[in-house]
């Protein structure tokens, strides 16, 4: 384990940000982390307890929030999806926050719940019936069906046909336990019971689920108060707990399984009714699986996310496997290091020394020398959904980010770690989870590898899947070219796929058919079929095989769709005459010379785009000729048709004649080459991390550091500030200064006004497709006015 970053807090001179007691934080699938602190105004002397929601790539740009508890904090929780948090404090109230205008960096409490009086001790979501099962020993399959499998599962509740029902569980201190359902109306629906029919004071409590839908708590009374910790290894796992018990010098860590075991039966009854085989009576019994004495004080627990299956819930492990991230949890303990140990058998896995922990002398040994006087330690801890990277919060409210090498310190050949790696890419592209703690671990060297084993993978599945994951695996390849100056040129291309798969699916979803007892293709597939199949250069004759009637629209609509429409146009102009200068591989658009699937997208565009044009000329694309009787459309679908015709088939990729780039040579004098605008390289962290060297952040502040190494190779490519800004889905300009209020992508960069400034049905349908997540998969966050 090492730092990646840091990310601090500006010391003021009348408040200043001081750790919550007891601190704590949670980390979402989406790679949002939560956490709390108490904000101290020394002037009036009151503590405001204060929610803050950072994303991993950009952890300065912190939203933090008065949470309106008066009471500490106790507990954060997101939902599944990663969109939704609980907070719960002291006093009984549990709030729900949710995203304003789908923004990861503004939030608003929406609904609420509350137990008056009675602190919250644990919270959890009800679990809505998803399972997935990881199966590290079969990650060499080539099905990822064989990979993760889905697990039988029931919800918690369901509402009338089996829909799972949303809303959230807490236990309290003095023993109760209250449901909060979430109505489609908005309301909340609460219940209460009593834990049992005594009630007691809880210390400790945890929720877990079983695959029946029912509900475990564990809990811990005032009569141990030396139980420090008291968690389920996972929220879907009621079979295991960890355990941990503390004094002042020491801990304990045990890890319990409950287990089935055969119940002796007296040898009178054997003489009766002997028992055989499975007929002996079973009976379910906790025994601890394994336990580590003599460890320094534990200050905080992460338990790992990914749901993997242990093929004998024993510890044996395939030796190709054991030191897989997933299977560890991380300890921290008061002198400032962190353990990573087998969730299992808590055998140490990795270990992490802070800067107030010493070092013992032999390494290989596990007692550390302990340190007397105050520490700085971590008092909350999580662990990522890869288990790659751990976020520690400190006594000084510092949050810390910490890689998790995939074989865990131990020495793995190149191949096993690009196999971890792959295995969890694959898993995040299949669960939609966002993947930034995995590009941690990425290496110049490793991009191209990666790339192309996460193609051969994908090429693998079947139809059908393959069309569900073809833009998450486009996204996927794109932030893994960022990390390469070899490969950096192709991010361009893949932010470009993005957008053309988008607008195509858009443009061809507007075709409606003439009559309405057609055959079961719509006219976007029979458009594709034609298209495919009738190879002429002759935009004209590949339209008369058309039914024209289909294409027809209203003029308003028309007009609506210019701005992508000349997208497609100018691009299609961009990518032929660039087919000269195809040996230059840094060149974006390059990859697209020989993608003939996205060439054929591009042609299908030019003849919906031909069509619309007969019905309102001002939709097409304006190009700048050289001559007034030149027909742009026709003279660019004859070259991107011959150019396609080299690339359709994959296998068979030929090379463009001495003809086509005589052709696309002499086009600079026909026309008039648009400038492409590219995504900008974005600001986020993952690209200051390559070289392994700690990087401090302080929230609120932008860092002062140099750009992406490989970037001057885009200056052509790339708006300068103070030049002419553009919003890159709607495709209008916004001028160099921006008045209208924007948000960009937390993964890619791109940036689109915040508000629509069009009400026509289709542009709504278009703005549709990217109104919660980037085309790319990334969150959204508002930005400032004065962006440059």
């Amino acid at each position: 384990m090492d730092l990646a970053y840091v990310c601090e807090w500006e010391k003021k001179p009348k408040s200043n940000h001081c750790p919550s007691i007891p601190l704590v934080c949670a980390w979402s699938c989406r790679n949002l982390i939560a956490f709390t602190t108490d904000l101290r105004n020394e002037e009036e002397k009151d503590l405001t307890h204060m929610v803050h929601i950072i994303d991993t790539e950009h952890p300065w740009d912190v939203y933090s929030v008065n949470s309106g508890h008066a009471e500490v904090i106790t507990c954060l929780e997101w939902d599944q999806s990663g969109s939704r948090l609980l907070s719960a404090d002291a006093d009984g109230h549990i709030k729900c926050w949710s995203m304003t205008d789908h923004l990861a960096n503004s939030w608003e409490n929406t609904v609420g719940s509350m137990v008056e009086g009675d602190p919250v001790v644990a919270l959890s979501w009800l679990h809505n019936g998803v399972k997935l099962a990881l199966h590290v020993e079969k990650s060499g399959a080539s099905n990822f069906g064989e990979k993760f499998s889905r697990v039988k599962f029931s919800p918690s509740l369901t509402l009338f046909g089996g829909k799972p029902m949303e809303g959230w569980i807490a236990v309290t201190i003095s023993g109760l336990v209250t449901v909060s359902l979430l109505k489609p109306n908005g309301q909340v629906l609460t219940s209460t019971e009593s834990l049992c029919r005594l009630r007691c004071r809880v210390a400790l409590a945890d929720v877990a689920f079983t695959g029946g839908g029912n509900i475990v708590v564990a809990t811990s009374d005032d009569k141990y108060p030396a139980i420090t910790h008291l968690k389920f290894l996972a929220r879907d796992m009621s079979e295991q707990v960890l355990l941990c018990a503390s004094n002042q010098n020491s801990s304990i860590v045990e890890c319990w399984s409950l287990r089935k075991e055969g119940l002796p039966v007296n040898n009178i009854f054997q003489q009766i009714s002997p028992v055989v085989g499975d007929k002996q009576p079973m009976i379910l019994k906790w025994r601890i699986l394994s336990a580590t004495n003599d460890l320094d004080r534990v200050s905080a627990v992460a338990l790992p996310k990914l749901p993997i299956s242990l093929t004998n819930t024993d510890l044996k492990v395939a030796n190709d496997t054991k030191f897989f991230p997933g299977l560890g949890l991380a300890l921290a303990f008061h002198d400032g290091s962190v353990h990573i140990v087998h969730r299992l058998s808590l055998q140490m896995m990795a270990v992490f020394y802070g800067s107030s922990s010493q070092r013992p002398v032999d390494e290989q040994a596990i007692k550390r020398q302990r340190t007397a006087g105050p520490l700085v330690h971590f008092k909350a801890m999580q662990l990522s959904w890869t288990s790659l990277a751990l976020a520690g919060i400190d006594s000084h409210g510092k949050l810390s980010m910490l890689r998790i090498s995939p074989s865990m310190g131990h020495v793995l050949d190149m191949n096993m770690s690009l196999r971890h790696l792959l295995f969890l890419l694959e898993y995040c592209m299949v669960t939609g989870y966002d993947w930034w703690d995995i590009l941690l671990h990425v290496q110049p060297n490793m991009v191209q590898n990666l790339v192309e084993k996460l193609h051969e993978e994908y090429m693998r599945q079947n139809a059908a899947l393959q069309q569900v994951l073809s833009t998450r695996i486009v996204a996927m390849k794109a932030s893994l070219c960022k990390l390469s100056s070899s490969t950096i040129a192709r991010v361009c291309d893949y932010h470009a796929k993005l957008f053309l798969i988008a607008i195509s699916c858009t443009l061809k979803s507007l075709l409606r058919p003439h009559f309405l007892n057609t055959p079961d293709k719509s006219p976007g597939d029979r458009l594709t079929e034609i298209c495919s199949k009738i190879t002429d250069i002759d935009i004209d004759k590949v339209m008369i095989n058309l039914k024209t009637e289909e294409f027809v629209l209203e003029m308003t609509t028309l007009q609506s769709l210019q701005q992508l429409i000349q997208w497609v146009g100018d691009f299609v102009l961009y990518l032929l005459a660039s087919l000269p200068n195809q040996g230059s591989p840094v060149r974006p658009g390059h990859s697209f010379l020989r993608d003939g699937a996205s060439l054929g997208m591009f042609r299908e565009l030019m003849v919906v785009i031909r069509i619309w044009g007969l019905l309102k000329p001002s939709c097409l694309p304006v190009y700048t000729a050289t001559s007034d009787t030149q027909d742009s459309m026709s003279l660019l679908f004859r070259l991107l048709t011959k150019l396609w015709l080299c690339c359709r088939e994959e296998n068979h990729i030929t090379e463009p004649d001495d003809t086509l780039i005589d052709e696309c040579c002499l086009l600079p004098s026909q026309l008039l080459i648009p400038n492409i605008d590219w995504l900008p390289i974005n600001d986020g962290i993952i690209s200051k991390l390559q070289n392994k060297q700690l990087v401090r952040l302080q929230f609120g502040k932008a860092p002062g550091l140099v750009g992406h190494t490989v970037s001057s190779q885009f200056d052509a490519f790339v708006r300068a500030p103070g030049q002419p800004k553009i919003d890159h889905l709607r495709r209008l300009h916004l001028g160099a200064y921006p008045t209208e209020e924007c948000k960009s992508c937390t993964r890619c960069g791109c940036v689109t006004m915040l508000k629509s400034p069009n009400k026509v049905t289709a542009v709504k349908q278009w703005e549709q497709r990217w109104i919660k997540n980037c085309l790319c998969g990334g969150l959204w966050r508002r930005m400032p006015l004065s962006y440059s």
